[in-house]
């Protein structure tokens, strides 16, 4: 090997620093450094829990990152996070757990890592933080040399991107599978030559695969081409040369590269990301049509049942996404990137529904998700029989973020934060029908007049939601309503759900659910309080919520550390209501030696338009204080409020 360097492209090379542990360095064949570091997973299963970190259970760690890690990416060393202990030593079994994983992770010769780049074994001080960088040249911890080089990258994101793109192919597949009865020994024979068929077709030389770009809306979008599995060249090493001056449909298919299909970007400015790479859409055929060479007539075969069965309909839904390089060949990405990637999912699902196939109704779903402070998309298999707060779930993506060495105060990996690869023609916004919502009108409001105060303020987006809304006249009792939406849109925004904005009607009809409201509640123009929105955010979100009962509008200054103290916090939105009055609570501005304070109200009685000019100048949306210069009251002093406080969910 010729270059012992390695580049550290991740912003964390070193994935936390609590204990000592093994982690996975992960890289790419198509990165122009074959040692650079794109992320790092943390090793999950041990063969002896408390034993040796090298102790791997490398049968189901290889079956999660085969799940986890895209097609494109693979194993290039492991880290160490060690105490003490020779380094040397330690680096070099390091190399050998790395090599054992990439071992695993070889199928049938589709998607083989090579060694013929080495592998790093690196080890790292559990106090100091530091990192030591050793290259093996064979692939085995035997012949260890420290690293020439270790190069931390300034721009990862143009480093992994600039040359690349994705592959997507999303696929659904119905298997029939004939269940005997009586003899439940021979289920498992079955249930594998089912599985074997299904993957055979992925290999059949009948396969056709569809290619086209995902952007439909550019002038310049290539036409879709064909490419047929008797075309495929998985052996091929040198990547062709992008053509020019021919429809896509009139040249060779060998010729084709993925840049054919990926739109050049004429903007200086452009952001390396993955979520603004190029995607190249994948669609799978199998041509079972061909010419006979003999004549006959159509015909059937009858097999009679010899036993009492039972048939099942196994439905899954692949969604694979691969990373590769633009000038890659079509007819290398697809049989080394796509169709092992399907292989590989398709088995991961079998295997979840194998041990219950016969008591339970799984349903599982393909997620890619691309987490910050990760540079490349990863994927994942949810169960969607059980909601998303459900504890099986839960522990699922907790497992993950400790993979990741992602924080679990947050959601990042809920369905709410999953790439999706079809154009929101909606602008964004969390509900699908209507006029656009404002978000945030509070950016750029005049101060609030409170000197030396300090501003504690709702962390993160919302959307302004008002009477009138939708077409809907709730003017004169929805207030409450549409200070809960505004509520609920933070939880949305913030990824913390994936429900849609609840409807007035649809909030009634959950307080009936849940037997707070008697059925001809549903459809009425009766008002909610402080308790009903904490019953519905219970029942929609799994979130629970503080209430504070303040005997006047003159108590209220006295709760302002306490409202500062939940801004700095939870930074969740805040109802305030008091008699047949609701308002939505952004924020406090509060001196604690003067005591002088002010509210940042977010008014849900207007009626006008989405116009923020309009709403800041009439008040809608700005800082009241209790009693403003002219002496008059903001909050009466006659009136009873209820201030509820949504609870930020300690969840992933």
């Amino acid at each position: 090997m010729e270059d012992m360097g390695v580049r550290i492209l991740c912003p964390k090379p070193v994935i936390g620093r609590n204990e000592p542990g093994l982690q996975w360095l992960i890289g790419s064949p198509f990165f122009r450094d074959p040692l650079a570091v794109v992320s790092t997973f943390r090793c999950m299963h041990s063969a002896q829990p408390g034993r040796s970190i090298f102790s791997v259970d490398y049968a189901k760690e290889s079956d999660d990152l085969r799940v986890i890690l895209l097609k494109g990416f693979h194993v290039i060393g492991a880290l160490v996070l060690r105490k003490d202990g020779d380094e040397v030593q330690i680096a070099s079994q390091a190399v050998d757990a790395a090599h054992k994983i990439r071992k695993c992770l070889e199928t049938d010769g589709f998607g083989k890592t090579s060694g013929k780049h080495g592998l790093i074994g690196a080890v790292a001080d559990i106090l100091s933080g530091d990192i030591s960088f050793f290259v093996s040249c064979d692939g085995n911890g035997r012949n260890l040399k420290r690293a020439s080089s270790v190069v931390y990258d300034t721009d990862p994101e143009q480093y992994v991107w600039e040359t690349a793109c994705l592959l997507h192919c999303k696929l659904p597949i119905r298997l029939p599978l004939y269940v005997p009865l009586e003899k439940k020994s021979s289920t498992s024979e079955i249930y594998s030559s089912v599985l074997e068929a299904a993957v055979a077709n992925f290999k059949d030389s009948r396969l056709v695969c569809l290619i086209e770009t995902s952007n439909k809306t550019c002038s310049e979008v290539p036409s879709p081409v064909i490419v047929r599995a008797q075309d495929f060249d998985s052996n091929i090493n040198q990547p062709t040369g992008k053509l020019y001056g021919k429809a896509v449909q009139d040249t060779d298919v060998n010729l084709l590269s993925c840049s054919d299909f990926c739109l050049e970007n004429k903007s200086k400015t452009k952001t390396f990301s993955a979520e603004n790479a190029d995607i190249v859409e994948v669609s799978l055929l199998l041509n079972r049509s061909h010419k006979s060479p003999e004549s006959g007539a159509p015909f059937s075969t009858y097999f009679p049942v010899v036993e009492e069965i039972k048939l099942m309909v196994l439905e899954f839904n692949l969604d694979v996404l691969c990373y590769a390089r633009r000038d890659l060949p079509l007819i290398y990405a697809l049989p080394k990137l796509v169709i092992p990637g399907l292989i590989d999912q398709l088995t991961a699902m079998w295997k979840i529904l194998f041990p219950d196939l016969l008591t339970s109704h799984h349903q599982l779903h393909p997620y890619q998700f691309n987490p910050p402070g990760v540079l490349h998309p990863i994927m994942t298999i949810y169960e969607l029989s059980y909601g998303e707060n459900e504890t099986k779930q839960v522990e699922v993506r907790r497992s993950l973020h400790v993979r990741l060495g992602l924080p679990t105060d947050r959601p990042l990996l809920r369905i709410s934060n999953a790439l999706s690869f079809i154009e929101d023609s909606t602008g964004g916004s969390t509900r699908k029908k209507g006029p656009s919502i404002l978000s945030d009108v509070h950016v750029g409001i005049p101060h609030s007049g409170v000197s030396g105060g300090v501003a504690s303020l709702v962390q993160g987006s919302y959307e302004y939601h008002h009477y009138l809304q939708d077409g809907f006249d709730d003017s004169g009792w929805g207030c409450a309503y549409r200070s809960l939406q505004t509520i609920i849109s933070w939880f949305r925004l913030q990824k913390y759900t994936s429900i849609d904005i609840p409807s007035h009607r649809e909030i009634q009809q959950t307080l009936v659910e849940i037997g707070d409201k008697d059925p001809s509640f549903v459809g009425s123009h009766e008002w909610i309080g402080a308790i009903e929105l904490s019953f519905v955010l219970d029942k929609l979100l799994g979130v629970t919520c503080k209430v504070i009962n303040v005997r006047s509008g003159a108590e209220l200054p006295e709760k302002c550390r306490e409202l500062a103290m939940h801004f700095q916090t939870q930074g969740t939105p805040i109802m305030i209501g008091g008699g047949v009055l609701a308002y939505t609570l952004l924020g406090v501005d509060y001196n604690e030696v003067s005591g002088d304070c002010a509210f940042l109200i977010l008014d849900p009685h207007y009626t006008g338009t989405a116009d923020h000019k309009k709403i800041i100048n009439g008040g809608w949306c700005g800082w009241k204080k209790a009693v403003d210069s002219k002496g008059k009251n903001f909050f009466l002093h006659d009136k009873f409020y209820n201030l509820l406080l949504p609870q930020r969910p300690d969840m992933v």
